[in-house]
C-alpha cells in the first residue's frame, strides 16, 4: 500500500480542471482521488474524465466539480483481501484502488504492481483493424548535422529508431499494417527495416518531389477504404488509440487532429497597459495552457480525394479545406505528459533521457 501523505494522487474538490490536469501528469497512477477538506473519498478523476469535459465545452479554468466519477470504486481497510483485489483489478481493469477508513477518509492505494509483485503483467489493449501512414520523407533540417548523413526517422534513442518508438506505440493494439512515405534518404529506411526482425508489414511510398505533410498521402492505394491512422515521424504519442479511433467515429469527423494540453510559464512579468503607456497591472511570470496539434491525425480515405496530385500540399491545407466545405474536423486532446516531440535537439535530449533505457 502507498500512503497518500506527500504525494500528488489527491485532489481537492474545488480545483480546477488545469491544476487537475498538471497532477495527472506528475504522478505515475494516471488518476487523481477527490477528497473534500476532510479528506474523505468523494470522487476519482482521470484524464479520460477531463477530455470528455473539454470536449464538450468545459474550460480549463472550470471547477472539477461535475466531471470526476463521485462513486468511485474502494475498499476499507479493515475487509481487504489481496486476492480478492487481485480479481477484481484485473476483471475491471483498475489500477490503482483507494484504501478508505470507516468513515471513507481515504488513507492509502493500492496498484498493480502491488498486487502483481513478481508476476508478469501486460496491459491488454483493445486491437484495431486499421493502416498507419508514418510520413518518413522529409529533410530534417531542424536537427542538422545528424541529417546531413543519416533520415531523421533512423536517428536512435537508446537501442531503438525514432521509427521503431513509434511504431511500438501502434502494436499495443496489434496494428500490423504501416505505410511509410519516403523521399530523402528514403533507401536508407527501407534498408534498415528490411534488415531487421519484426512482426508487422511496411508498405513504401515513393514521392519524387518534396510534397508537404499531406501530399503524399494521394499516393496511397485506392484498396484503402475507412479510417487511416496518420503519423509524423518525429513524435511520438502514447495514447490510447481505440478510444480515438471511438471518438472520431463518434463525432461524424472526417479528419480528427489528436491535440496535447501544453502548459507554459513565462519567466518575465507580463505588463498590461492602455492607452498613452499607462500601466494597468504586472502579471508575474503567467503560466498560459495551450492545445496544440501532435501531428498525428485520424481521417477517412474520402479525405484523400481532396489532395491535389504532384504538388506542396500540408495537412492544414486539408484541415482548411474540410472546414471550408462543411466537413467535420474534430480534435482529441491528451496529457502533457504523453506527447514526446523528438524534432529538434533540446526535445531529442529530453527524450533520450525519458525513453533512452526503455
Amino acid at each position: 500500500m502507498h500512503s497518500i501523505i506527500d504525494t500528488c494522487i489527491t485532489i481537492r474538490n474545488d480545483a480546477i480542471v488545469k491544476d487537475a490536469l498538471k497532477q495527472i501528469d506528475a504522478n505515475s497512477a494516471g488518476i487523481l482521488f477527490v477528497v473534500d477538506e476532510s479528506g474523505h473519498l468523494i470522487g476519482a478523476l482521470t484524464d479520460g474524465d477531463i477530455r470528455r469535459a473539454l470536449i464538450s465545452g468545459r474550460a480549463l479554468t472550470d471547477s472539477i466539480r461535475g466531471i470526476y466519477n463521485p462513486k468511485p470504486f474502494s475498499v476499507v481497510k479493515e475487509k481487504y483481501d489481496e486476492n480478492t483485489i487481485k480479481t477484481i483489478m484485473l476483471r475491471e481493469r483498475y489500477e490503482v484502488v483507494p484504501i478508505v477508513d470507516n468513515s471513507n477518509i481515504l488513507e492509502s492505494y493500492v496498484t498493480w504492481d502491488d498486487i502483481l509483485a513478481g508476476e508478469v503483467h501486460i496491459k491488454t489493449w483493445d486491437e484495431l483493424d486499421v493502416p498507419v501512414v508514418i510520413m518518413a520523407g522529409g529533410k530534417g533540417t531542424r536537427m542538422a548535422p545528424f541529417t546531413n548523413v543519416l533520415p531523421k526517422p533512423l536517428i536512435p534513442i537508446g537501442d531503438k529508431t525514432i521509427l521503431e518508438l513509434i511504431i511500438q506505440e501502434f502494436s499495443k493494439h496489434k496494428i500490423s499494417e504501416f505505410y511509410f512515405t519516403i523521399n530523402y534518404r528514403g533507401d536508407m529506411i527501407r534498408a534498415y527495416f528490411e534488415g531487421i526482425e519484426k512482426s508487422y508489414k511496411i508498405n513504401y511510398i515513393k514521392e519524387n518531389d518534396f510534397l508537404g505533410t499531406a501530399g503524399s498521402l494521394r499516393l496511397l492505394p485506392d484498396v484503402i477504404k475507412g479510417p487511416i491512422i496518420v503519423s509524423n515521424c518525429d513524435i511520438i504519442v502514447k495514447a490510447d488509440y481505440y478510444d480515438v479511433l471511438r471518438f472520431h467515429k463518434s463525432t461524424g469527423a472526417s479528419l480528427t487532429i489528436v491535440s496535447s494540453i501544453q502548459h507554459h510559464k513565462l519567466p518575465y512579468g507580463v505588463i498590461n497597459f492602455s492607452n498613452g503607456g499607462r500601466v494597468n497591472e504586472i502579471i508575474e511570470k503567467p503560466e498560459y495552457s495551450f492545445c496544440i496539434n501532435t501531428g498525428v491525425y485520424v481521417l477517412d480515405s474520402s479525405c484523400l480525394e481532396l489532395i491535389p496530385s504532384g504538388r506542396l500540399f500540408h495537412m492544414t491545407h486539408l484541415i482548411d479545406l474540410l472546414i471550408s466545405n462543411g466537413k467535420v474536423v474534430s480534435t482529441y486532446p491528451v496529457n502533457e505528459s504523453e506527447y514526446i516531440d523528438v524534432g529538434q535537439w533540446e526535445e531529442y535530449r529530453y527524450a533520450v533521457n525519458l525513453l533512452g533505457g526503455k
